[in-house]
């Protein structure tokens, strides 16, 4: 079993930058693909972003790639998204996820953390 918790969201402007951090309980934290997905108002959950146990592959949904950062630091069972260049349509509860399945962790992962409210403002 595995427990997220995840921090940094906020208010910041258009154009601006935010890193979540998703902090993850248990010893077997490197085992698992980690995730980002986002949720924003009348909208369905979508993915965000998704990192490989070692970090060395990663995925982006179109509408953040080249923007958005995902990375992993399994020393400190951590799991970041780095967010640049945020745009008011980027507003939305972030939520951190993982599973032990890297095709699974992109689509219906079974491990949730409680969501951080990220507002970008025009």
């Amino acid at each position: 079993q595995v427990q997220l918790v995840e921090s940094g969201g906020g208010l910041v402007q258009a154009g601006g930058s935010l890193r979540l951090s998703c902090a993850a309980s248990g010893r077997t934290f490197s085992r698992y693909g980690m995730g980002w997905f986002r949720q924003a108002p009348g909208k369905e959950r979508e993915f965000v972003a998704a990192v490989s146990w070692s970090g060395g592959t990663t995925y982006y949904a179109d509408s953040v790639k080249g923007r958005f950062t995902i990375s992993r630091d399994n020393a400190k069972n951590t799991v970041y998204l780095q967010m640049n260049s945020l745009k008011p349509e980027d507003t939305a509860v972030y939520y951190c996820a993982a599973d032990l399945n890297l095709i699974l962790v992109r689509t219906t992962p079974s491990h949730w953390g409680q969501g951080t409210q990220v507002t970008v403002s025009s």
